[in-house]
């Protein structure tokens, strides 16, 4: 470790002079007790400061790019990501909403008997002869098509 140099400056004073002690390296300083702290100059500090901002800077400035090449070149697999996690989320808060209406009396036994009743009206209607299923077939078709296009 290098010792700096230390040169002696006189102070004079009404009773004596007094002699301090200063050290002539600018980045070390003497503390309240008397030992030598290194000391950073506010010109070091602010020269770190501005590295830092720069590279933040340029960064936050090509971030755009980044992630619209990020976006671009995993499109298909974030998708598929985010379907599975919406249909997950979707699941989870049909369960939690059917949990509460069956809590409710008398409406878990009504839904229930209303299902019933559809069940058997729509197999008596579309699915018991195949006059009705060709019907049923072509409005599947309508709608599918009316959905999806031609």
């Amino acid at each position: 470790m290098v010792e700096p140099e230390l040169k002696q400056v006189e102070y004079a004073t009404s009773d004596a002079p007094s002699v301090l002690v200063e050290p002539t390296s600018p980045d070390i300083s003497i503390d309240q007790v008397g030992t030598l702290a290194p000391m950073s100059t506010s010109s070091e500090g602010n020269e770190q400061w501005r590295e830092i901002g720069e590279k933040a800077y340029a960064f936050l400035a090509s971030l755009p790019e980044y992630l619209g090449r990020f976006f671009s070149e995993y499109r298909q697999p974030l998708v598929t990501l985010g379907l599975i996690f919406g249909s997950i989320v979707s699941v989870k808060l049909t369960l939690a909403l059917l949990g509460a209406i069956n809590e409710v009396p008398l409406l878990q036994p009504t839904f229930e008997l209303i299902g019933l009743v559809y069940t058997v009206w729509f197999t008596y209607r579309y699915l018991l002869k195949a006059s009705n299923r060709q019907e049923l077939g072509e409005d599947f078709n309508k709608l599918k098509s009316q959905v999806v296009g031609k």
